[in-house]
């Protein structure tokens, strides 16, 4: 269908996509052809993963972004699963630890060494194992560090301390139907769902209750996907009656009725959408289609405004999206995709063309880096938190990756941490203070090493607040700068 145009002004109307040249894919991969609605692809500023096709189970190939051009068949794989991988995703507060569901009813934590593989990687740093049937969803808490959902086509929901490799939640009785997403809310403190059953829902982990619910968000009975945006909005793709592939938007306050809804075509993939809160721009992917749509939101009617398409001839089979502190700042790059083909993966990259080489304070807010915002523990314990914010003005350099060190809990202690009785295995204690009952005979080594890492952490937050106060004094005398050269002053 073709879109209403309405003259508006945005500095995101000219975004300008463009795939990057033949040596700078990469070539020969033999992506998964599993029947699966993931996005098969993930990335993040260090590496880049992708769900392979693998004989007698379940692999997936972990690159460094250096590594372009023709892929090795003999490069090693991360291939510890006995059945088919469906989902990966990098851990936003380590750039070396991934987690994948698989078919084989199981969720892995895998450590990437810091150059890459050299070897194939069958054992996984942690284990996660209490669904029934195949995991095809696996996502990080945005700011609570150590903490992972899975959901499965068991119909639960599944938090994880990865940390100390244990089940913290259990939400069995609040999806009918198969789930296909769930996605965090800024801060982690809620998520929406998906389901089959025509439901988008906003759930409440920690109290394992249903906060609000929408049922026949979209009327088709094709796959739906629901997205939780920065201001608590929620935003959904899926399929009309007559099978038009649709977008909505909902505020959480109020569900009878979407704030917008728009057709877009007919075409009957999946529509993946990509959002970067930064902007408030909405990247649109559908599954065998050519082309990316992206739409601003705003808080002015229509709300979903249609900005442009990029095109490509050949069509996707997934796609992965880098975050915002892996992007070069210096060419004006909003995003960058990585497009899967049969045999490749293709990066293309979005900028906003400026004729100014100064840093673009408007396209590049402050944007969430690495540190985590809490510990699972304090997360349980009821605390919420928004992601740390860092500057991308400096070339931002991540402190050096820790090793992801998982303890095991005393067998002598049966407590867990619970939300409402309907959330948790029977027999669960809710006490936040049980998951502190690791012990180890290094426990006094272990509270000297926080001592010195309490300092380190102040002296960091004391240079990032000197870094910040230093790039607003750039800031102003580029401004400054600017106007001199301009004539103005």
């Amino acid at each position: 269908m073709s879109f209403r145009k309405v003259v508006r002004q945005s500095k995101f109307r000219h975004v300008f996509g463009q795939p990057v040249k033949n040596d700078q894919c990469y070539e020969d991969i033999r992506v998964s052809r599993v029947t699966w609605d993931s996005t098969f692809c993930a990335v993040n500023p260090k590496f880049l993963a992708v769900i392979v096709e693998a004989s007698g189970g379940g692999a997936f190939l972990v690159l460094p972004l250096s590594k372009t051009g023709r892929i090795d068949k003999a490069y090693p794989t991360v291939c510890g699963h006995t059945g088919p991988v469906l989902d990966i995703d990098w851990c936003p507060h380590n750039d070396e630890v991934i987690a994948s569901g698989s078919e084989d009813c199981t969720v892995m934590v895998w450590q990437i060494p810091e150059n890459g593989l050299t070897a194939p990687l069958t054992e996984p740093v942690v284990l996660l194992e209490g669904h029934t049937k195949r995991v095809g969803i696996v996502t990080w808490h945005p700011t609570a560090r150590n903490v992972l959902l899975s959901a499965g086509c068991d119909n639960v929901v599944l938090i994880w301390n990865v940390g100390t490799a244990e089940e913290l939640y259990r939400l069995d009785s609040l999806h009918p139907d198969l789930i296909y997403n769930v996605s965090w809310n800024r801060n982690g403190s809620l998520f929406c769902s998906a389901c089959k059953d025509k439901s988008v829902r906003i759930i409440d982990p920690r109290r394992g209750t249903l906060v609000a619910e929408r049922e026949k968000a979209h009327e088709g009975a094709r796959p739906m996907r629901a997205i939780f945006l920065a201001d608590g909005k929620v935003f959904t793709t899926g399929f009309s009656r007559m099978s038009e592939r649709q977008l909505a938007l909902w505020d959480p306050e109020n569900l009878e009725e979407p704030m917008a809804l728009q057709e877009l075509d007919s075409s009957n993939g999946a529509l993946l959408p990509f959002y970067d809160p930064d902007t408030n721009v909405v990247y649109v992917c559908g599954k065998g289609d050519s082309s990316i749509r992206y739409f601003e939101i705003t808080d002015e009617p229509p709300y979903i405004h249609f900005l442009n398409t990029f095109t490509s001839k050949e069509p996707q089979r997934g796609m992965g999206s880098m975050p915002k502190r892996g992007l070069e700042v210096s060419k004006c790059e909003i995003a960058r995709f990585y497009k899967l083909h049969e045999r490749k993966c293709e990066p293309i990259v979005m900028t906003v063309p400026r004729k100014s080489d100064l840093f673009q304070d408007d396209l590049y807010p402050d944007t969430a880096g690495p540190e985590a915002a809490l510990e699972a523990e304090e997360w349980v314990s009821g605390q919420d938190a928004n992601p740390i914010l860092i500057s991308l003005r400096e070339a931002y350099v991540p402190s050096k990756q820790r090793d992801l060190k998982v303890s095991r809990r005393n067998v002598l202690s049966d407590s867990r941490p619970s939300a409402a009785p309907s959330s948790a295995r029977p027999g669960a204690t809710g006490s936040a203070a049980s998951v502190h009952t690791t012990v180890s005979s290094g426990s006094l080594a272990g509270a000297m090493e926080a001592g010195k890492l309490d300092e380190v952490m102040q002296e960091l937050r004391a240079l990032r607040a000197l870094v910040k106060e230093q790039g607003e004094r750039i800031g102003r005398l580029e401004e400054q700068l600017g106007r001199m050269e301009n004539g103005d002053a």
